[in-house]
């Protein structure tokens, strides 16, 4: 299996402050991989540093084989990586079609002159596929009924599922999610992760998604988890590993008792 994406010796300080210490590990193609780790582990910094919108201090990325270490977030995307973030930032006056109809990577209307003639001759085919693309992307995550509502009546969840649908439109080959099913009710949240594991399957995307609730991710039918804690990898390994490791257990039961917030 070839790997997707490949962080070796990540290191990320913030002045004199160490978020993540010489974290690596490999996500292979067409893996659905959980980031798991308590509040504060850097789950959230080792995200920004994979996806450019962090500088990592030291350390490695590779993105299908390129090094992405020194990339822009564009040009990280146009290696065919996509990520979400923890707070969705939708367009709250537009409907759920119209958000995944803006402009994806490499798609016709990216520049002035294209969305001019888009808009001029809104049955060009280029546009009719787009169309066709975004009703395909609602249809696999079930929720073609949500096209011309507005996203600001929407809940947080059916919110979650837009942006994870946003994100799709531009075909990524790798997905960062970032926490999709925070604030989601039980149900809605279990929906989001067969969802994305049927995707996974079905089209061999890589899915790699942060998670917090431990007991949560451990029965929603990942390949393999990456355990965080104090800025380093704990461990990896399967569901059923991870349940069993005592030092995933006394992390995570250490962590009980600390308030939560923002992670660094």
């Amino acid at each position: 299996m070839s790997n997707a994406l490949e962080v070796s010796g990540l290191r990320k300080e913030f002045g004199g402050l160490v978020a993540v210490s010489d974290v690596s590990f490999t996500v292979g193609e067409g893996e659905f991989v959980g980031l798991i780790g308590p509040n504060g582990c850097g789950k959230s910094t080792t995200f920004n540093c994979i996806s450019g919108l962090l500088e990592q201090t030291s350390g490695s990325i590779e993105i299908f084989g390129e090094d992405a270490s020194e990339l822009r977030p564009d040009q990280i995307q146009n290696l065919g990586m996509t990520r979400t973030f923890q707070h969705t930032n939708l367009w709250r006056e537009m409907t759920v079609i119209e958000n995944l109809l803006v402009p994806p990577r490499s798609q016709f209307g990216s520049s002035f002159r294209e969305l001019l003639i888009s808009l001029l001759f809104p049955a060009n085919p280029a546009e009719e596929r787009r169309l066709s693309r975004a009703y395909e992307v609602l249809d696999q995550l079930e929720v073609p009924h949500m096209a011309h509502n507005m996203t600001s009546e929407l809940s947080g969840g059916q919110s979650k599922l837009v942006d994870i649908g946003r994100s799709m439109m531009g075909d990524p080959r790798l997905l960062l999610l970032d926490e999709p099913v925070a604030g989601v009710a039980g149900p809605l949240a279990m929906k989001i992760f067969n969802n994305l594991r049927k995707i996974v399957d079905e089209t061999g995307i890589t899915v790699l998604i942060i998670e917090h609730n431990m007991d949560f991710i451990l029965r929603q039918g990942v390949d393999r988890i990456i355990v965080m804690n104090e800025g380093g990898v704990l461990m990896q390994g399967t569901p059923d590993e991870v349940r069993n490791n005592r030092a995933v257990i006394e992390a995570y039961l250490g962590a009980a008792g600390e308030s939560g917030g923002e992670e660094e």
